[in-house]
């Protein structure tokens, strides 16, 4: 396999893992898969943080305003990895609950990035939002 492969196979599994994790009401794995060192950034469909400090309250926060989850997957439209560094932009489909109320389907266009530590892809950024899928562009491939 190539590094972005490598990357790939490495990352997404544990992407796909803290969202379930965090629809379920648990903050720990997203907090185990991002870098504790700054800078890390966040510019989310709910809020904007900066520095670890602000990140873990708000990854918590956000962990207990949900009260279920059902799925996700991510809909991959670019990666790569070169050195210690790589991005993943995809569309993120996810049914989850919040405060109580019943699963209900999403998704969401995220860019995140990551840096390799001690030979280990940490998320440094993520930038999310709410994808309307009529606003999607039509498929370039042919």
């Amino acid at each position: 396999m190539g590094d972005t492969e490598d990357f790939l196979t490495a990352v997404l599994p544990q992407m796909v893992g803290e969202v379930v994790a965090v629809h379920g009401g648990d903050a720990g794995p997203r907090l185990a898969l991002w870098s504790h060192t700054d800078p890390v950034t966040l510019l989310g469909a709910e809020m904007t943080r900066r520095g670890w400090d602000q990140l873990e309250p708000a990854f918590r926060w956000l962990a207990e305003s949900f009260s279920g989850s059902g799925s996700c997957e991510y809909e991959v439209l670019a990666a790569e990895a070169s050195g210690d560094l790589g991005y993943v932009v995809a569309i993120e489909h996810s049914v989850a609950s919040r405060r109580g109320s019943p699963l209900t389907s999403y998704a969401l266009r995220v860019t995140t990035l990551f840096r390799r530590e001690a030979g280990v892809w940490k998320v440094v950024h993520r930038h999310g939002d709410r994808y309307d899928e009529s606003n999607a562009l039509p498929d370039s491939t042919g």
